[in-house]
């Protein structure tokens, strides 16, 4: 099995600082190239400063300065904001500076509040149309003499410019969740990228029933598939209580991001109190020790192993929690010292 990191730059409240954070950020990107990770995955967010990556093209090309053998992907695109054209010339970009070691995830995104902003009027099922009308076009248009008429967007013959160094172009990645998601990344030879969220194994065996159902209707195409999920490597049991404390905060703050009915200023969104939180079982602390990957070593080593044995390519270690750099960086080192050695 392969590890990856996923990471943002986190901004919890107004006093911290941009350029700090982003420091903070490339530590940790730093340490899972050094830890020996297979790859980095940093995605698209816009106007919140829960999840901060307007651009991960521009983050990925600066992470490539600080960092030698780790794979760089993006974690990923939200295509309905973008025009197959620009897209492709903008990852073809990415791989020429980052000398071929680009992987292209794209999604439909998830964030109402994002395409009330960027696409006024567009829905989760126009989001995915466009995503699955524009990810096709991206080895064509890395080919070159591309034309298309399609029911968002028509062009007459464009060829991609650059090239993209790698032959044939990026990996290209597609989030799936339902059989359908899955259908479409494997007829098109596109590697998965799923995540359960907070739901726990049930959701990441259901996950990989669907992938493995896709798979059945061609022989000839079995795609890499990849977990992620919030991951903390604890010290001890009170270590670990404490994590599932915080990754329960966090899930309360995605929740209401996603429910998108709460007043947001300045990029935060309005404070939730804490019995607001307290009252959210869903995402209650004992819900995150048992559907998280959280535990000690050993505990996230046999986890991982299930994870393996269902048939997951590769984990991805889900970093972004509210943690301070500190916890992040302590947890993120015992997963590459104590976890990562016994599972190779």
């Amino acid at each position: 099995m392969d590890f990856s990191l996923f990471a943002h730059m986190e901004r919890l409240a107004p006093h911290q600082d941009h350029h700090y954070l982003y420091e903070e950020f490339l530590s940790l990107c730093t340490m899972a190239d050094e830890g020996g990770m297979r790859a980095i995955w940093t995605g698209e967010h816009h106007g919140m400063e829960f999840t901060i990556a307007p651009n991960p093209f521009l983050t990925i090309t600066d992470v490539a300065r600080h960092t030698k053998n780790v794979r760089l992907g993006t974690g990923t695109i939200v295509v309905p904001f973008w025009h197959p054209i620009k897209l492709a010339g903008e990852a073809a970009m990415t791989d020429l500076v980052t000398q071929g070691r680009l992987e292209l995830g794209l999604a439909r995104g998830a964030y109402s509040y994002e395409y009330e902003r960027l696409m006024p009027g567009m829905d989760a099922w126009e989001a995915g149309q466009r995503m699955r009308e524009t990810a096709p076009l991206m080895r064509p248009l890395w080919k070159g003499d591309c034309a298309h008429d399609g029911e968002f967007f028509q062009f007459p013959a464009t060829s991609s410019a650059p090239k993209p160094l790698q032959e044939d172009g990026p990996p290209i990645w597609i989030a799936a969740r339902d059989p359908n998601s899955h259908e479409f990344a494997v007829h098109n030879g596109f590697n998965v990228q799923v995540t359960p969220l907070w739901q726990g194994i049930e959701e990441i065996e259901s996950l990989m029933e669907r992938f493995n159902t896709a798979c059945e209707g061609y022989a000839d195409k079995r795609p890499k598939i990849m977990l992620l999920h919030h991951t903390y490597v604890g010290s001890n049991s009170d270590d670990v209580d404490l994590a599932a404390q915080e990754l329960s905060r966090f899930y309360c703050y995605f929740g209401a991001w996603f429910q998108n009915k709460r007043d947001v200023s300045q990029g935060h969104i309005d404070p939730l109190s804490e019995e607001e939180m307290t009252a959210n079982a869903m995402m209650a602390p004992e819900n995150m020790k048992r559907d998280l990957t959280i535990g000690t070593a050993q505990d996230v080593i046999d986890q991982i192993k299930r994870y393996e044995d269902l048939g997951y390519d590769e984990f991805s270690f889900w970093i972004d929690s509210g943690m301070s750099s500190e916890r992040k960086r302590a947890s993120l080192d015992r997963f590459l010292s104590d976890v990562m050695p016994k599972l190779s």
